[in-house]
């Protein structure tokens, strides 16, 4: 699915808005920091590390997450969801030395 991420810019602290897929894993989303396998992390990556709290909109519904980076076993089984449904992932990870980063997103309640 398509869903635009807003974080919040690590050096400006300004609103920087994204479009991403995610793919659902329960009641979260998965979302992927591959750009195109480049060398380097997209910048919303950079800018969850430093503020993991973000704004989700999906079709007219938004509401506030925040974002986890997922490693190890967890990474493992997330990275097998996105690939079967994305298989190119696979591709964009062997053009790069880095791990691609995965990402969860979790609703946040209250305020």
């Amino acid at each position: 699915m398509n869903v635009t991420l807003t974080t919040t810019g690590r050096k400006t602290g300004r609103p920087r808005e994204v479009r991403l897929y995610a793919w659902e894993d329960g009641d979260r989303l998965v979302i992927v920091g591959s750009r195109g396998g480049s060398a380097r992390n997209p910048a919303w990556v950079h800018n969850l590390r430093a503020e993991p709290r973000a704004t989700l909109r999906r079709g007219k519904l938004s509401g506030e997450v925040r974002a986890h980076e997922v490693e190890d076993e967890e990474r493992d089984r997330l990275w097998q969801l996105v690939t079967s449904a994305f298989p190119l992932y696979k591709s964009y990870q062997r053009r790069t030395t880095r791990s691609i980063p995965l990402f969860v997103l979790e609703p946040m309640s209250g305020g």
